[in-house]
C-alpha cells in the first residue's frame, strides 16, 4: 500500500508555486534485510538525506518516508537504500479503478466456464508469493541444518558415540550445514562488508566461520586428526593443547539454532501479513450491475461510484452505498463485531465486505476502492504496524552500534585470554561465544512482533490502533470524556413513553398520532411514527394533513379532527391538558425529554415523551472505564437537566456532568483538565468532537460517526458499542505490556550473558541455542495477544 501526499501550497498558487512547498510521503517495501540492525542501518541512510524524514520497520519490511519534492524524488530515496546494500521498492496501487467504465460482461449461462484474461496480480499476492518462497527455503535450509547437526552434536557431546575416526564424520555432516544451511548468514555478511558495515548476519557468520575454519586447521594441521582422538565435553573453558580441539558441534549447532529462530520469526512476519491482506480480501470478488434494466456480472474491481448492484441473499456487499430498493438483515459481524444482524431498508447506509443474510437488496456504489470502510480500516492497522514506540526507537538506536561493540569486545576478549596465559583454544572459544550470545535479534523484534498481533487482533474486534504512540497514552489516561449524542445515547430521537387521560386508550393515541406524525420529515415526528408503527402495527393514512411551524401537526385521521404538538397548538383550539397530563408534561421536561401533546375532537388525550435514548450498553461501559483506573465525565452541549438525566442513567456522578458546552468550547474543556495535570482520553462521533479527539491526550472515535472524527482519533471504534472502548484500552494496554516485557527479555539477556560468554562460562553451541531461543521466546510471548478477548 502506498500512499503520496502533497501539501504547503498557498490558495491560489500554481503548480510551480505547490511544488516549492510541497511535502511528500511515500511507503517503500525494503528487500534483504536480516535484522534489525539492517533496518537501523537504512533508517540511518534515509534520514541523511536533505529534507528526509524516514521510519524503517524490520518486522513489516517497509519505510515510511517523508521528503521534499523540490529536493528528493522518489527514485533518489531507492537508490540511497540499494547504494546501502538492500532493495526498494514502491508498491503499485491495490486495484486501481479504471477513469472510464470497464466494458461489462454479461452473467455467464450455467455451466459456461469465464474465458476472460485474469488482472494483473495484486503487488500484495506478489509479495506474499515472495515470503512464501523465502519461507520454503529457510524450512529446507533448516531440515538439512538439523537433520546433520544432531549426529555431529551427539557426538561431540557423548564421549561413548566417538568411535575411531568420529571426527572426519563430523566435518563431513558439518560442512553441508555451515555452508548450504548457514549460506544466507554469511551471504548478508558479505554484502554489508561491501559497503562497510556490519550487522547481527556479522556476527553469526563471522563466529561460525571461525569454529569451522579452526576446527580445519586443528584436522589437517594440528592433532585432531589424529586416529583415536577423543573430546570430551564441558561447559566451561579448561586450558589444553590448540590443536587438538575441534568446534564443528558448535559451528553446526549455532546454525541450526539460529535457523531455526530465523524460521518461526519470517513465519510469524508471514502471518500477521496475512491476517492483513484478509482483511482485505473479506470483500466480494464479483458483483451484479444493473444498468440500463439489465443484470451483468463484473469484477468488484470494475464498479464505479454512483452504480446500482443487485445483492442477492447469501452475497457479501461489494463495496459502500446506500440502499435504494428492497430491505433485509444484514450481517456486518466480519467488520465490526457484531453478532447480531442489522435490519436495513431503502435510505439506509451498508459497508462492502458485508453479508446479506435476508432480502433482495439494490444499493448503490458511494465508496469503491482505497475510500471504501474495509480498505481504510486495512490502512489503519497497516499503518499502525508500520509506526514506531518510543521505546523501540531506543532499540533500534541501541541495535545499530551494538554490532561493531560486541566485535571489538570479542576481539578484547580474546587478547585478554592470551595475555593471561590461558591459551589459543580458551580464548578462542570465549571470543566465538561472546559473537554468537551477542546477536540482539530479540531486540529488534520486540516491539514489532507485539505491535503487529495486538493491532491485528483489535481489527478482528472491531478496534482500530493508529499507532504505537497510542500505547503509552493509554496506560497514563486517567480520566475520560464522553461526548453524550452518539456516544452514551443512539444520537437518535426515540419514543419513550406514552401517557394518556383516563378512558382513553394507549393503542388509540399511539395510532392517530403515528398517522399523523408520518406525514411530516421532522425528527421528533419521525420518532413517534416509527415508535408507534412498532407498537401498534401498521398506521391509518391521514385524510387531511397540515404543518404548524414551530408547533406541531393537524389534520384528519379516520374522521377525527387531530392535533399533535406543543401544548401552545391545542391552546390555539382553546383546548387545555387535564391535571394528570399536565403533571407528566412538566416531569418529561424537567427529565430532558420533549412532551408532545395529543388531542382529538376537541379533547386531549395524551402526552408522548420524546428523547434521544440511551444506548442499552452505555451504564455497562461506564462501569468498565471505571474499573480501568479512568474517571468518567459527561460532555454535551444540551442544557444541565438533560445531561443530569443522561448521567444517572448510566452512573455519572452529576458533579462530573459538564452540559452546555457550544462545539467551539470542546477543545478548551480538554485544555482545561489537562492544565489541572489530568491524562484525557475523549469518545466522540461527530464533526464537532474531532478537534477535541485530536487535542486529548487518547482520542478514541466512534467508527459510526463522521471521517473526521475517526481521522482525529488515535484509536477507531468501528461498532457504536462504548463497550468496546473499555475493550480498546485493555488491548492497548496487554499490548504495551506485552512489548515491554519482550524489551526487558531483549536487554537482560544480553546484559547478563555477554559478561558470562567473556569469562569463558558459555560454550559457543550453548550461546548459539539461548540466542536463538530469545527470539522465540519474543515471538511465542507477542503470539499471546491473538488470545485477548472483549470483556
Amino acid at each position: 500500500m502506498s500512499t503520496t501526499r502533497t501539501s504547503g501550497a498557498a490558495p491560489g498558487q500554481g503548480a510551480a508555486g505547490a511544488a516549492d512547498t510541497a511535502t511528500a510521503e511515500v511507503e517503500l517495501i525494503i528487500g534483504g534485510m536480516t535484522c534489525a540492525s539492517c533496518a537501523a542501518r537504512v533508517e540511518k541512510k534515509l534520514n541523511r538525506m536533505d529534507g528526509v524524514a524516514a521510519t524503517v520497520n524490520y518486522a513489516t519490511e517497509k519505510a515510511k518516508v517523508s521528503y521534499r519534492g523540490e529536493d528528493v524524488a522518489v527514485q533518489d530515496l531507492i537508490a540511497t537504500v540499494e547504494a546501502t546494500g538492500y532493495t526498494a521498492t514502491e508498491p503499485a496501487p491495490v486495484h486501481p479503478v479504471p477513469a472510464h467504465p470497464a466494458p461489462v460482461h454479461p452473467v455467464p449461462a450455467r455451466g459456461a466456464t469465464d474465458s476472460a484474461p485474469h488482472d494483473t496480480q495484486d503487488p500484495g499476492e506478489a509479495r506474499d508469493e515472495a515470503r512464501d518462497r523465502e519461507l520454503k527455503t529457510l524450512r529446507e535450509r533448516l531440515l538439512t541444518a538439523v537433520v546433520l547437526a544432531v549426529p555431529v552434536v551427539a557426538m561431540a557431546m557423548i564421549p561413548a558415540l566417538q568411535f575411531d575416526n568420529w571426527q572426519w564424520l563430523s566435518l563431513t555432516l558439518a560442512a553441508p550445514v555451515v555452508v548450504y544451511a548457514g549460506w544466507p548468514f554469511h551471504r548478508a555478511a558479505w554484502t554489508n562488508a561491501r559497503h562497510g558495515a556490519a550487522t547481527m548476519d556479522t556476527l553469526i557468520s563471522v563466529g561460525t566461520w571461525a569454529a569451522f575454519l579452526w576446527s580445519l586447521w586443528a584436522l589437517f594441521f594440528g592433532t585432531a586428526g589424529m586416529h583415536g582422538m577423543r573430546h570430551p565435553f564441558e561447559l566451561t573453558i579448561s586450558r589444553g593443547d590448540a590443536s587438538g580441539n575441534i568446534y564443528l558441534e558448535a559451528a553446526a549447532g549455532v546454525t541450526a539454532f539460529i535457523l531455526a529462530g530465523r524460521y518461526f520469526e519470517v513465519r510469524a512476519k508471514r502471518r500477521a501479513a496475512t491476517a492483513l491482506r484478509a482483511l482485505l480480501e473479506l470483500g466480494a470478488k464479483e458483483v451484479t450491475v444493473v444498468r440500463d434494466g439489465r443484470e451483468e456480472r463484473v469484477p468488484t474491481a470494475r464498479l464505479q461510484a454512483g452504480d446500482l448492484f443487485l445483492v442477492r441473499p447469501g452475497e457479501k456487499i461489494a463495496t459502500d452505498g446506500t440502499v435504494v430498493e428492497g430491505s433485509s438483515a444484514v450481517d456486518a459481524s466480519m467488520l465490526t463485531g457484531e453478532s447480531v444482524p442489522v435490519e436495513v431498508a431503502v435510505g439506509d447506509s451498508v459497508a462492502g465486505a458485508t453479508l446479506n443474510a435476508g432480502g433482495r437488496l439494490v444499493v448503490r456504489a458511494t465508496r469503491i476502492g482505497a475510500d471504501t470502510q474495509l480498505a481504510r480500516m486495512a490502512r489503519l492497522v497497516e499503518d499502525a504496524q508500520n509506526g514506531k514506540a518510543a521505546a523501540q526507537r531506543l532499540a533500534d538506536r541501541i541495535s545499530g552500534v551494538f554490532v561493531p561493540v560486541v566485535i571489538a569486545l570479542a576481539l578484547g576478549t580474546f587478547g585478554v585470554w592470551l595475555a593471561i596465559g590461558a591459551g589459543v583454544t580458551a580464548a578462542f572459544t570465549a571470543a566465538v561465544a561472546v559473537l554468537i550470545i551477542a546477536c540482539p535479534c530479540a531486540l529488534g523484534l520486540a516491539t514489532p512482533t507485539a505491535l503487529m498481533v495486538g493491532t491485528g487482533r483489535g481489527a478482528q474486534l472491531g478496534i482500530l490502533i493508529k499507532g504505537p504512540e497510542v500505547l503509552e497514552s493509554t496506560r497514563r489516561a486517567d480520566t475520560i470524556l464522553l461526548d453524550k449524542t452518539g456516544t452514551v445515547t443512539t444520537g437518535k430521537m426515540t419514543l419513550l413513553e406514552t401517557r394518556t387521560a383516563p378512558g382513553t386508550e394507549r393503542s388509540d393515541v399511539l395510532r392517530l398520532a403515528g398517522a399523523l406524525e408520518h406525514a411530516s420529515e421532522h425528527p421528533i415526528a419521525r420518532a413517534v411514527a416509527e415508535g408507534a408503527a412498532e407498537r401498534v402495527g401498521t398506521l391509518p393514512v391521514p385524510e387531511d394533513f397540515a404543518n404548524v411551524p414551530g408547533l406541531g401537526v393537524q389534520g384528519t385521521v379516520e374522521g377525527h379532527a387531530v392535533l399533535v404538538g406543543r401544548a401552545a397548538l391545542l391552546a390555539r383550539w382553546e383546548i387545555r391538558l387535564p391535571e394528570e397530563l399536565e403533571r407528566a408534561r412538566t416531569a418529561a421536561e424537567a427529565a430532558g425529554r420533549t412532551a408532545i401533546a395529543v388531542a382529538w375532537d376537541g379533547e386531549a388525550r395524551g402526552v408522548l415523551e420524546v428523547a434521544d435514548e440511551v444506548k442499552e450498553t452505555s451504564e455497562e461501559a461506564v462501569g468498565r472505564l471505571r474499573a480501568l483506573g479512568l474517571t468518567p465525565i459527561l460532555l454535551t452541549g444540551d442544557n444541565r437537566a438533560v445531561a443530569e438525566s443522561v448521567a444517572a442513567e448510566v452512573g455519572i456522578d452529576s458533579a462530573h456532568v459538564i452540559a452546555e458546552v457550544m462545539p467551539e468550547d470542546k477543545v478548551d474543556v480538554v485544555k482545561r483538565l489537562q492544565a489541572e495535570g489530568r491524562s484525557v482520553a475523549m469518545v466522540g462521533d461527530g464533526v464537532n468532537d474531532a478537534a477535541a479527539l485530536a487535542q486529548a491526550d487518547l482520542g478514541l472515535a466512534m467508527g459510526t460517526g463522521t471521517d473526521a472524527a475517526i481521522e482525529a482519533g488515535d484509536l477507531t471504534l468501528v461498532r457504536g458499542d462504548l463497550r468496546v472502548a473499555a475493550d480498546a484500552i485493555r488491548l492497548a494496554r496487554r499490548t504495551l505490556g506485552t512489548i515491554r516485557t519482550n524489551l526487558f527479555w531483549a536487554f537482560a539477556y544480553n546484559v547478563a550473558a555477554l559478561p558470562l560468554a567473556a569469562a569463558g562460562l558459555l560454550n559457543p553451541m550453548i550461546a548459539g541455542a539461548a540466542m536463538a531461543f530469545s527470539s522465540v521466546f519474543v515471538v511465542g510471548n507477542s503470539q499471546r495477544l491473538r488470545g485477548f478477548k472483549a470483556s
